[in-house]
């Protein structure tokens, strides 16, 4: 039974009479192993549920001239957490296969397209045929997100991988005038952002905006005037002085080191508010983004300079964007990038 060079993952196998190359026909009607498609088997005892095992079943699925596409092969791309394949009630959303000219049915698990793919979109990576990370983002975007604001978060979620940039996405969004999603997938890139950290930090950064406030920047640095780090907050008006964070349970076990920031940046001047993992829609956040804006203005007309500063000292290293971030050596994306999610 042939394994593949990522640890854990199986691929599936025939049955082989003599049981050396996989299972016997015999061992396969008993419950030891597991059919994954025509033909094919794996152990029983492979957690199919695992997002890079069910893209590793499902890619002999894949006719010549396709590939495995969606939130499957930026997974497979990537290995990020935000593209498991997971629905918010936790159940599992069907592995994308495009297969433009060879019929190939649908099936528990598999969705197949027709769409288009050019050669330059078919790239083999560890023995699977994946879209380009371009045109994966794209059909996740077009066929599987239904409002805008789903959207925003998936492309703020490829880009924080660094495979693809808005730029090459536009690019993608051009080539693909007059396709299924498509007037989606641009709106969404004119809101979307390379430096978001979670799909909570878009929502919330979506609603800022939906408020009448300004674009808020997401991560970027604060200093105080002598140049010295005090903290880098999800969202930031440089110009109100207004910073925003999301509490949810990535933050629980950190709480102390949270309120000691947020009491950092109020004692510098800055109006600190707090979106909630239980906030039931964007309006408790909103209202306290207004009141944190009210006391911003209130303060200005007090004549209260700030303390603190939004232009980063000749030696920080700017991680922003996609290309500061590609430009960056493998020592300073574990130095630098260590606190993304």
């Amino acid at each position: 039974m042939r394994t593949t060079d990522r640890p854990g993952l199986v691929r599936p196998v025939r049955r082989d009479p003599r049981g050396l190359t996989g299972p016997t026909p015999e061992q396969t009607r008993g419950s030891a192993w597991r059919r994954t498609s025509r033909g094919l088997y794996v152990p029983a005892a492979v957690d199919g549920t695992c997002p890079e095992q069910r893209v590793l079943e499902a890619a002999p699925l894949v006719p010549r001239g396709g590939a495995v596409t969606g939130w499957a092969a930026v997974r497979w791309w990537t290995g990020s957490p935000w593209f498991d394949g997971t629905t918010p009630d936790g159940g599992l959303h069907p592995v994308a296969i495009v297969a433009p000219s060879v019929r190939v049915r649908s099936r528990a698990g598999v969705e197949v397209s027709e769409e288009r793919l050019g050669r330059s979109d078919l790239r083999d990576r560890d023995g699977v045929v994946v879209a380009r990370p371009g045109s994966a983002v794209s059909y996740e975007v077009r066929r599987r997100t239904a409002r805008v604001a789903d959207a925003v978060a998936c492309l703020d979620m490829a880009c924080g991988t660094d495979t693809v940039s808005l730029d090459e996405l536009r690019e993608v969004a051009a080539e693909q005038a007059g396709w299924t999603g498509v007037e989606r997938l641009r709106q969404a890139l004119d809101l979307a952002d390379e430096n978001s950290w979670s799909p909570q930090e878009s929502r919330a950064r979506l609603a800022w905006v939906g408020a009448g406030f300004p674009q808020p920047r997401c991560n970027a640095p604060l200093f105080d005037r002598s140049g010295r780090h005090l903290g880098t907050p999800d969202l930031l008006d440089p110009v109100a002085g207004v910073v925003a964070e999301y509490d949810g349970r990535v933050h629980l076990g950190r709480r102390l080191q949270d309120v000691r920031r947020e009491d950092l940046f109020r004692e510098h001047g800055l109006e600190y508010v707090t979106t909630l993992a239980g906030d039931r829609g964007p309006q408790g956040f909103v209202i306290r983004l207004r009141r944190a804006y009210d006391r911003a203005l209130a303060a200005r007309d007090r004549g209260e300079a700030p303390r603190w500063c939004a232009d980063p000292p000749p030696w920080w290293t700017s991680t922003e964007t996609v290309a500061q971030r590609r430009a960056l050596s493998p020592a300073q994306r574990a130095r630098f990038l260590r606190y993304r999610r």
